[in-house]
């Protein structure tokens, strides 16, 4: 009989242990969660500041008249774009 209890105990306290690390397992992951969501919120900042500089730097090259023709063109396409969006935003106002 004291080995079947003493068999009960050890299963006992590897279930203790097993849950521990369950656990710190647990607290672990939702700390990598959280990290990986401030690391994604922080690349989509990273990002549009990187897309708003690329736009200041095309239109510093256009007003100084830098450009090459492929860039006139893509910035030409962005300006085309902007103003359609304009006029979509002015044409949903005015209903």
């Amino acid at each position: 009989m004291a080995e079947i209890d003493d068999h009960i105990k050890r299963v006992n306290s590897k279930l203790q242990l097993l849950l521990k690390q369950y656990q710190m397992l647990q607290r672990d992951n939702e700390r990598l969660a959280e990290s990986v969501k401030e690391l994604r919120l922080s690349k989509e900042n990273e990002t549009a500041e990187i897309s708003r500089l690329q736009q200041q730097v095309s239109i510093l090259k256009s007003s100084i008249g830098q450009m090459a023709e492929p860039e006139k063109k893509v910035f030409e396409k962005q300006i085309n774009q902007y103003i359609k969006e304009i006029d979509k935003c002015i044409h949903l106002l005015s209903e």
